[in-house]
């Protein structure tokens, strides 16, 4: 299907590709939520690692964490938002980048020992099934529609 300009539009799949990749986006935004909720769990867990450090360093150390972790997920939030529109406008390599970060995010769900979240668990799976969206027939002519038209 094509605008009156003669621009293609986004099948359903893309659009519903591109949905879920911003669902997962306020999903890893609510982590960052979650992570700031966990602060107590947090300095138990550096207590209990048999670190000297004073109740201060030990708070600290808490709080960079937290900080760190909450701006990488940030970061990893506003990436895969720009990604979303440049697939949803028939950017490939946006297919293929939001395709390996969300690879990544599922692996790391394994990786952490236990330390995912309720929301980092949803974000994978809606992430991943946006990505298996992004791949399927009618995304793949779109896809190879705007590559044509450039």
């Amino acid at each position: 299907m094509t605008t009156a300009t003669g621009r293609a539009l986004p099948p359903k799949t893309v659009n519903a590709a591109f949905a879920g990749f911003l669902v997962s986006c306020v999903f890893a935004v609510t982590s960052i939520g979650v992570l700031v909720g966990t602060r107590d769990e947090l300095v138990d867990a550096l207590r209990a690692s048999g670190t000297r450090m004073t109740e201060e360093q030990l708070q600290s150390a808490a709080t960079i964490t937290q900080y760190t972790f909450a701006g990488i997920a940030l970061v990893i939030a506003l990436v895969q938002l720009w990604l979303a529109f440049k697939l949803r406008s028939g950017r490939n390599w946006a297919r293929i980048l939001l395709s390996a970060f969300t690879a990544l995010q599922i692996v790391s769900l394994f990786v952490g020992e236990g330390t995912a979240t309720l929301p980092a668990y949803g974000g994978a799976l809606v992430a991943g099934l946006a990505v298996v969206a992004s791949w399927l027939p009618a995304s793949n002519a779109y896809f190879e529609t705007v590559k044509k038209a450039r």
